[in-house]
């Protein structure tokens, strides 16, 4: 059985759960959203919840689901944009996990999100100003939680997947016969992108 675990953090709409479901796929692991963890247990939108009963309770129940997900073998988990807020969240995703953090500038960022009414920090009158706010505040912790940084302005899904099992193989991680070759991953031909 495949024990490797895995962790995808970075800026909301950076494709975390996109390719981590490919990425689990790939390596034959189950796939796991935090957020969609969190919207179990608590029985409602995060949106929701985040109006009714604000951030910093949201946070204690995202750290509680962090601290049972982090390091389960076999398995990659999509953590939610905010998780590296909370000093014991990046403790436990770095010691239990190999983090990738997927990093998208706040422009490409908007570019992808600004149809988005689900994500309850971006709905504010500007939403790009407050994508650049949340990138300043968050890329470096996201660098402090990832032992991997992989650029996903611009790749397809394909692509990114590709870049993520070739720092897999690169690491020792993964068995090569997991990455597939340039062909396989669209970057010859192009391919899907993120959705927006």
């Amino acid at each position: 059985m495949n024990t490797l675990s895995l962790s995808l953090v970075g800026m909301p709409g950076c494709g975390k759960s996109t390719v981590g479901r490919h990425l689990a796929r790939q390596l034959g692991v189950r796939f796991v959203d935090s957020d969609t963890e969190i919207e179990r247990r608590i029985g409602t939108p995060i949106r929701d919840f985040f109006a009714a009963q604000g951030e910093d309770k949201f946070r204690d129940i995202e750290q509680d689901m962090i601290d049972e997900l982090a390091g389960l073998p076999g398995t990659v988990l999509a953590t939610g944009g905010g998780a590296v807020l909370r000093p014991s969240n990046r403790d436990a995703l770095h010691s239990r996990s190999h983090v990738f953090y997927l990093r998208s500038t706040p422009d490409e960022l908007h570019r992808r999100l600004r149809q988005d009414t689900q994500r309850p920090l971006l709905q504010v009158a500007d939403p790009q100003k407050r994508l650049r706010e949340l990138y300043r505040e968050r890329d470096p912790l996201y660098r402090r939680t990832a032992h991997f940084v992989v650029e996903s302005a611009r790749p397809s899904v394909q692509a990114l997947l590709g870049m993520v099992l070739m720092q897999l193989e690169l690491a020792g991680l993964v068995d090569p016969g997991r990455v597939p070759s340039p062909i396989d991953t669209g970057e010859a031909k192009g391919s899907a992108a993120l959705p927006r």
